[in-house]
């Protein structure tokens, strides 16, 4: 049996066609399934925007109150500079005939080393108390060596806080 190219094409268009409706019944439900499908992601998308936004505008917030906390933190280092930061305490004993190292020099100092040492000098019949300012770790004042001493624990605790930040 042979048939003309014409007849062959005429089965090949017949044959397209019977497939053709015969698929037609399977995709339309997936097509109306797409539909519905693209009906429902559509609200959806506008919710999702809409907690896009909202996680936005949080985050803006948050941004803002993490630049005023770094703001307050700068102002809180640049008065605690001027607060009393280190201290350094020597005891020892005033008279020889007294022990028990009831006298001392202690040294207030600001992160500056600004300050003041205030002495305490311990005897039998009384107790004497000396201050002295201090600014940038010295005196105009004569100074006695347990006040320079004080004075340089302070000053050392001054140095190893800065070295440690």
């Amino acid at each position: 049996m042979n048939l003309s190219n014409t007849a062959l094409s005429i089965l090949v268009v017949i044959a397209l066609a019977l497939a053709i409706f015969a698929v037609l019944p399977m995709v339309r439900p997936g097509l109306r399934g797409l539909r519905r499908r693209r009906a429902r992601s559509a609200p959806a998308d506008k919710r999702l925007d809409v907690l896009i936004d909202a996680q936005a505008k949080a985050i803006r917030r948050l941004e803002g109150a993490v630049k005023k906390l770094a703001q307050g933190e700068r102002e809180l280092g640049e008065l605690s500079r001027d607060a009393v930061r280190h201290v350094g305490v020597v005891r020892f004993d005033a008279f020889e005939d007294m022990g028990g190292r009831l006298s001392f020099s202690a040294a207030l100092l600001d992160g500056h080393g600004d300050g003041v040492v205030i002495t305490s000098i311990n005897g039998r019949q009384d107790t004497r108390v000396y201050a002295k300012g201090i600014q940038n770790g010295t005196s105009i004042h004569n100074l006695s060596d347990e006040e320079r001493q004080a004075i340089r624990e302070a000053m050392e605790a001054t140095r190893q806080i800065v070295e440690a930040t």
